[in-house]
């Protein structure tokens, strides 16, 4: 039978009990890890620059020879310990490779932190006879150990994102859990290893045994600031709009400066202005823009955003009152029973804020994916749109349309031209909106668009 496996990675952090989770590993048949391979300072363990055959220079050239160098030259299942800041160009290749086995390796935070700042203190990283433990105690500095919890978060969150997209799974074990026979002959049999331990590795000895209150100098301010930190994320805003692409083809160009559109906003005015500096090009693929970005190495990149209130309703007499986008007009009028005129038919206003207000309920439920409507681009969240203009290239500056004059000359001032007059024009959709509004709708847009205003500070409209 063929094994699951060709070779391992242990994920972990430093204080974790990786060494002694290694010790383990390497008290199996036909299993060698090799310490801290991708350690930018060293190879597997410390003042070590070369293992097998491959220098630090070449790792640092090239890392992923040194992994096939550790395959091949190893008989058995090869492995290492990885941490969170470890050469970040290993981690893709290992989590994707299904013959390469993941075993995650975690602990209590806290734990971890303090057992860190007394090995700091102490200078002692490995313990193997217990009459040379040296002791002191951890001082807690919660914006260190803040920092600490949200790389290890990341890292987690990395990794989960990695198995889940690879389809893949790990073995998860716990510091508790790694001096456990059973565990680890389970661990074992996840990797394919044939035979068992009779009891863990002897050689390391457990450091600091204490209670973490007789570890800490100051526990009882740890305490304070641990309770203030939101363990559940109950803080967080959920977010269930789907990833928005970069919409590099809604990109206009013109002088040295890019216009990155948020449908929906002053886009007929910006791009008039843009045409001051010179002649437009747009309809860019990502190959076409990067190659006018350098060949105009001089510029800057803008989008605008639009209040809210204002960019809904805009879009709502633009692209729901014209019929200009019909699939979706048809399915706010049979299955969100919205009172829609013909295309191109005046409402009376009570009937307009009414169906206005009904559209706004509607964007609440279709901007968290609750509806079966797709998502037009005028319709998204500001939010979601400049995140997915970032996965090409983020804007040099994000302007306001109320100040929009004082942005874009800003914007002239820094290519060093002379600033274009913003054209303006009457907009009967804010006249309309202007009569309508009331605290019923600025309440229902805040509903829909909770992250734009949480985000960028938005007030009400008025």
């Amino acid at each position: 039978m063929r094994q699951p496996f060709d070779s391992f990675v242990l994920l972990a952090e430093m204080r974790t009990g990786s060494n002694f989770l290694e010790a383990n590993l390497n008290a199996m048949p036909r299993v060698a890890c090799y310490g801290e391979a991708f350690n930018p300072h060293f190879i597997g363990k410390l003042n070590q620059d070369e293992a097998f055959g491959v220098t630090l220079a070449q790792r640092e050239a090239d890392p992923l020879l040194l992994l096939q160098q550790m395959r091949a030259q190893t008989e058995g299942l090869s492995g290492f310990r990885y941490f969170h800041d470890h050469d970040p160009r290993v981690l893709p290749a290992v989590l994707s490779d299904p013959r390469c086995a993941k075993v995650i390796l975690t602990r209590n935070p806290v734990e971890s932190y303090v057992s860190w700042k007394i090995a700091q203190a102490t200078g002692q990283w490995k313990l193997t006879q217990a009459k040379r433990l040296k002791t002191a105690k951890a001082y807690f500095d919660a914006t260190e150990f803040s920092d600490h919890l949200a790389q290890l978060q990341d890292f987690q969150l990395r990794l989960m994102h990695g198995l889940q997209t690879s389809g893949q799974t790990a073995f998860y074990i716990d510091y508790e859990d790694i001096n456990d026979t059973d565990v680890l002959n389970g661990l074992g049999r996840f990797l394919g290893i044939e035979g068992t331990l009779a009891a863990p590795d002897g050689t390391l000895k457990k450091q600091n045994p204490e209670e973490i209150s007789d570890k800490v100098e100051n526990f009882d301010e740890m305490v304070a600031a641990l309770a203030k930190l939101d363990r559940f994320n109950l803080s967080r805003t959920p977010n269930f709009e789907p990833r928005r692409a970069p919409a590099v083809p809604s990109f206009v160009a013109a002088g040295g400066a890019v216009y990155m559109p948020l449908r929906g906003g002053p886009e007929d005015s910006v791009t008039q202005w843009l045409a001051g500096l010179g002649p437009l090009t747009g309809n860019f693929s990502q190959k076409t823009l990067r190659q006018w970005l350098r060949n105009t190495p001089k510029h800057r990149s803008f989008t605008v955003l639009r209040h809210p209130v204002a960019r809904a309703h805009a879009g709502f007499c633009s692209h729901i009152l014209t019929g200009a986008l019909p699939k979706i007009r048809e399915g706010l009028i049979k299955s969100y029973k919205i009172a829609l005129p013909k295309p191109g038919t005046m409402m009376p206003l009570d009937a307009h804020r009414q169906a206005f207000l009904d559209f706004l309920r509607f964007l609440k439920l279709n901007v968290a994916g609750q509806t079966g409507l797709r998502i037009d681009p005028h319709f998204a969240s500001q939010t979601a749109v400049i995140q997915g203009f970032a996965q090409f290239q983020g804007p040099d500056l994000v302007l306001r349309e109320e100040s929009l004059a004082m942005g874009l000359g800003f914007i002239a001032s820094e290519l060093g031209i002379e600033c274009p007059p913003l054209p303006s024009a009457p907009d009967p959709a804010m006249d309309i909106l202007s009569q309508i509004y009331d605290e019923e709708i600025e309440a229902a847009t805040r509903d829909a668009y909770g992250r734009d205003y949480m985000g960028y500070g938005f007030g009400n409209w008025k």
